[in-house]
């Protein structure tokens, strides 16, 4: 369902291209979302109200993009999402299982070292979704703020200088989530933390095949998403 939208606008892209005004309307919808998404994303304390604004942010690049007729940076980016933020979404309810349904980051610390397998899962979606280079988050978002920032269309600056900032807020509560959840001492009030344990082997697997669309469905599918002038 939250995809559905985005999905829409691509399948109907020759109805949408008839129609410039709906295009910069959808841009500037697009851009606005993907930074105040952000933005409340930098006040969360909540393990999965984090993931879940930063999920709509990254819908508002994907919508920006097919306003400047690039329906194909746009799925690219759907595809490489799907992978991290599904590696995200799952990572944060083996957290949650291991505390006892603890969601308050605040209250967490020093998960790496009794999640190991777990924090690496996290780790991985999280650095796709910063847009860490050669990872797929870094292709499909690079593609995007190419498109916005070689677009000749009239608010197509607006959105490529949206696009840079919420892009910055991204690796910012990221590395937040990161370091509160994971990093220094415990902060939990119950003492000790005994019944916290890692994931099942199923899960497991599940966690490692999402992780390595996370680090190379990027690279494997640049070609086949950018299109024209490439080798495939």
């Amino acid at each position: 369902m939250v995809t559905a939208g985005v999905f829409l606008i691509i399948r109907c892209s020759p109805l949408f291209e008839c129609v410039p005004s709906v295009l910069s309307f959808i841009v500037l919808i697009g851009a606005a979302t993907a930074f105040m998404a952000a933005t409340s994303g930098l006040l969360q304390n909540d393990l999965k109200k984090v993931i879940a604004y930063s999920t709509c942010s990254q819908l508002g690049y994907m919508i920006f993009v097919c306003g400047l007729s690039g329906y194909t940076a746009s799925l690219f980016h759907l595809s490489t999402h799907a992978f991290f933020k599904a590696l995200l979404f799952l990572s944060a309810g083996a957290v949650i299982h291991a505390v006892a349904g603890e969601q308050d980051m605040r209250k967490f610390g020093g998960l790496a070292r009794m999640l190991p397998y777990t924090y690496a899962a996290f780790f991985v979606g999280s650095i796709a979704l910063m847009g860490v280079p050669f990872l797929s988050g870094f292709y499909s978002k690079d593609l995007i703020l190419e498109v916005a920032g070689g677009s000749a269309a009239l608010p197509a600056d607006f959105a490529y200088s949206l696009g840079l900032i919420s892009a910055f807020f991204t690796s910012f509560y990221s590395f937040r989530l990161l370091y509160l959840a994971f990093y220094g001492e415990s902060r939990s009030a119950r003492v000790p933390l005994e019944h916290t344990h890692e994931l099942s082997s199923r899960m497991a697997v599940a966690l490692l095949v999402l992780a390595f669309g996370s680090v190379f469905l990027g690279i494997l599918g640049r070609d086949l998403f950018v299109g024209p002038g490439t080798d495939f």
